[in-house]
């Protein structure tokens, strides 16, 4: 009897819950652009992991200069398109909450347990991401990049294998509404006096047991007149306008066709000294000092041999000017004029190989990334600049004078700032 009121309980908060818009049909909708959206997050998520710590046998493109402005850009807004997808898709799916009984199955508990854990993997990611973009590291003392690039697997396993014990379910609801108006409905009445109820051994009704026996429709219990074909729509069109305004309002930090809208962007383009916004000031890193000493020197090294430069050696050996977008990993970006000593130029002084793979330290100290590997295609590429300029003015303190490291297709904590040294190490 108690697990027959359990039933029955659980039953009947089904039905409370039941609306046109909790449907298998609108799960699975909602379910495939929410995985579109996390794959999209995870591949471009990898692509900005490994180009800040490669193995060994990475090689990646250094052209066109804009790949990882638009890598980085589709990454964050995807993830930020996450936050309606997924609140949507729970939304849709609550009346999963109630299945009487809760496991069935070994399968079953399989099923439950890769959902929660997707979920809430999933809440935490996004949530992260978010707080990183605008530099809210609340979740100290664990490092961001490690934890965010943790979960990104848990999120796709656990997706994997959620979509392969629904994929039956999937499958008939992909193109259509593939319910069956004979099955029973969570909206259906429970109890010895419903219509067509007789009473099982053990109290349980035998509509109530059809309902547990079967394979569950649990998201169709909303019927289909005009009311609720509006309710639905309604309910799509709110998801639509929701993703497409965090779209729109945030995109600009990255796209500049978009720039007019970026109001909830965290980095303005155009602000900033020089125009150019920046994630740490001199003072923040605690290179002012030693950034404007007059006797500040580069150190370039290649084994035995040696060179130093002050800034006005280096303002006298040929200097070349590209345009490259700064593009940082929390996803705005912001192209600019840059003018500077190339550094394959540069490294010729110390005889290096031309394929040469360097370590290049910044004056900055207790950071991550006070000392940057650049791999030799970076190194080779003619855009790569030890930067003297910032769009026709003198590097601004902010933006590492006296000189800083530019190239393409990098993340902006690699263009490292406020030079000290640069070593050929292979």
């Amino acid at each position: 009897m108690v697990a027959s009121g359990l039933q029955r309980t659980l039953h009947r908060a089904r039905a409370t819950v039941a609306s046109p818009s909790r449907r298998t049909r609108s799960a699975v909708v909602l379910g495939r652009l929410l995985g579109l959206a996390f794959v999209v997050c995870f591949l471009s998520g990898m692509y900005s992991h490994f180009l800040q710590q490669p193995l060994p046998w990475m090689v990646f493109p250094t052209k066109p200069v804009w790949l990882y402005q638009v890598s980085q850009g589709v990454h964050v807004t995807a993830g930020i398109a996450c936050f309606p997808l997924l609140l949507g898709k729970l939304h849709a799916v609550f009346p999963e909450l109630f299945q009487s009984p809760p496991v069935r199955s070994p399968l079953h508990l399989l099923e439950r347990a890769s959902i929660a854990l997707f979920v809430a993997a999933s809440l935490v990611e996004i949530t992260i991401g978010l707080l990183n973009t605008y530099q809210l590291y609340a979740w100290f003392p664990f490092s961001f990049r490690r934890l965010h690039f943790v979960l990104s697997f848990v999120i796709i396993g656990s997706l994997a294998l959620h979509i392969a014990v629904k994929l039956p379910i999937i499958a008939r609801y992909w193109r259509r509404d593939g319910s069956d108006p004979a099955e029973p409905r969570p909206s259906d009445p429970v109890g010895p006096d419903a219509p067509g109820t007789a009473v099982r051994p053990g109290g349980v009704t035998g509509r109530l047991s059809h309902w547990v026996d079967r394979e569950p429709q649990p998201l169709e219990g909303a019927s289909d007149d005009r009311s609720a074909a509006l309710g639905r729509r309604g309910f799509f069109a709110t998801i639509a306008v929701a993703t497409g305004a965090l779209i729109l309002f945030t995109a600009g930090q990255s796209f500049s066709i978009l720039r007019p809208l970026a109001f909830f962007a965290p980095r303005l383009p155009g602000t900033g000294p020089q125009g150019l916004p920046v994630n740490h000031t001199a003072a923040s890193a605690g290179v002012v000092e030693a950034a404007s000493a007059d006797d500040w020197s580069l150190e370039v090294r290649y084994g035995e041999r040696s060179a130093t430069f002050s800034r006005a050696e280096l303002e006298a050996l040929p200097q070349v000017e590209e345009t490259i977008p700064l593009a940082c990993v929390e996803g705005w970006s912001q192209s600019a004029r840059w003018r500077g000593v190339r550094m394959r130029d540069l490294l010729t002084h110390v005889d290096a190989p031309a394929d040469a793979t360097i370590r290049v330290r910044s004056l900055q100290q207790r950071s991550q990334y006070t000392v940057m590997i650049m791999p030799s295609e970076f190194v080779l590429d003619d855009a790569t600049l030890v930067a003297l300029e910032l769009d026709g003015q003198v590097l601004d303190l902010d933006h590492g004078y006296p000189a800083r490291i530019i190239c393409s297709s990098r993340p902006g904590v690699l263009q490292t700032k406020w030079l000290s040294s640069i070593e050929v190490i292979a």
